[in-house]
């Protein structure tokens, strides 16, 4: 069996890709274009940005760095030594929020399937349903349910299919000070609202929709960059925040008042899971007429069942996936990426019908409060997602525990300036 390597090349053009490939190979690179204009081309991959977080060294991890547990159900490598080269778009940079990707490289679930992949960092600059949607573009894709329903209403219309729902929750949330009395969307009434760009908007304007604001009238949305400044330097009244990143950025922040990191008694926090316009989110993404091809539906197969393994290796083991995502070239500290990873778990598991599968109550929720915001237009078709290849990848996985019913969420010591 040939080894398993993982590395971060750096193209010409300052992207980046994380790539496992076979040591008989040469490393691989996606293709990159620069950005145009503030609406980035399909192809365009970036750089990750600037971080006010110093790089830090994760704890030292106690896992070997090709042998996968008992746990995930890892079968011996294929005994052919034939391979199928695939890449994977990231919905952002190389974070936490992709560890179990990263696991699955790391620990040679991807090698076993035959498959070589490269995985290809999203950023600022990129829209990853743009990408995964041109025909020459990445096999499989990372991104929200809504950005893409909404491709898909596109000129030309994405064919791109949700193969495996893996977040089964949102991580979206507004937050704000304490003493701005922001406790719900109703309260955005005649205030600076931060919400950001790109489609990843979609459930605060939603929010605020259904409270009976009209935003430019009720509210002034300020689309805020990818972190919390605005919100630090009372810019804006509300910004906002993933659970598992800009939420901790606050946290990992001294006040200026006391000399302490800022506490989440300092802050209120709207949830948008409580407030009925949470929408999927993280999926992987495959074009229907990829999938069509000969062989391609077990190749995505083969690729889902790594992939749970991946996610299953990090439920249960989160301190090496910090480091793994160390270990990429990620430019957050490692104190903020334990508490990503600490967050991002729970909005995987319990996966009550086994990662990967599709909630239909979800779907349909996330359909109808993006038609009532005017993201889309009609009700997608049903072939819009499909759950038999994440089925079959689940059925050669009978050994693992898929469902995670048992997890609980750990606790995390938040550090300042997340090292």
């Amino acid at each position: 069996m040939q080894r398993t390597r993982t590395f971060f090349a750096l193209a010409a053009t300052a992207s980046f890709v994380f790539a496992a490939c076979s040591t008989g190979g040469g490393a691989s690179t996606a293709p990159t274009s620069a950005a145009a204009s503030s609406a980035p081309s399909a192809s365009a991959a970036s750089t990750a940005p600037e971080s006010t977080a110093p790089e830090s060294t994760a704890p030292e991890s106690t896992a070997p760095e090709s042998q996968a547990p008992a746990s995930t159900g890892a079968e011996s490598p294929a005994a052919s030594g034939a391979t199928a080269d695939v890449r994977l778009q990231l919905q952002w940079v190389p974070q936490a929020q992709f560890a179990g990707y990263f696991a699955a490289a790391k620990q040679g679930y991807y090698e076993a399937e035959g498959l070589n992949v490269t995985i290809v960092p999203g950023g600022p600059d990129v829209i990853p349903q743009a990408a995964g949607s041109a025909a020459d573009g990445p096999e499989f894709t990372i991104s929200w349910v809504p950005k893409v329903l909404e491709a898909r209403e596109g000129t030309p219309p994405s064919d791109l299919v949700d193969i495996a729902q893996i977040f089964q929750r949102s991580g979206t949330l507004s937050v704000s000070w304490k003493d701005s009395n922001i406790t719900k969307p109703a309260d955005f009434k005649g205030k600076k609202v931060g919400a950001w760009g790109f489609g990843n908007e979609f459930e605060v304007i939603a929010a605020a929709k259904k409270a009976g604001l009209t935003e430019g009238t009720d509210y002034e949305k300020v689309v805020q960059p990818f972190d919390m400044s605005l919100l630090l330097q009372r810019q804006i009244d509300v910004a906002e925040a993933m659970i598992y990143n800009e939420y901790a950025q606050v946290l990992e922040t001294v006040n200026p008042e006391t000399g302490a990191l800022y506490k989440p008694e300092d802050l209120n926090v709207i949830n948008y899971n409580d407030e009925g316009t949470a929408m999927l989110q993280d999926a992987i993404f495959a074009r229907a007429s990829w999938l069509a091809e000969p062989g391609n539906e077990d190749t995505a197969v083969k690729f889902l069942k790594a992939s749970f393994q991946g996610w299953i290796y990090c439920r249960d083991n989160p301190a090496d996936c910090v480091q793994y995502t160390i270990d990429v070239g990620s430019t957050l500290g490692a104190g903020h990426q334990a508490w990503m990873m600490n967050e991002i778990n729970p909005l995987i598991w319990p996966s009550p019908d086994g990662i990967g599968i599709m909630d239909p109550a979800l779907w349909a929720q996330t359909v109808a409060v993006a038609k009532d915001a005017g993201i889309i237009k009609a009700d997608p078709p049903a072939d819009a997602y499909r759950t038999d290849l994440a089925e079959k990848a689940l059925a050669a996985l009978a050994s693992a525990d898929a469902k995670g019913a048992a997890f609980a969420k750990g606790t995390v010591e938040v550090t300042a300036g997340g090292n």
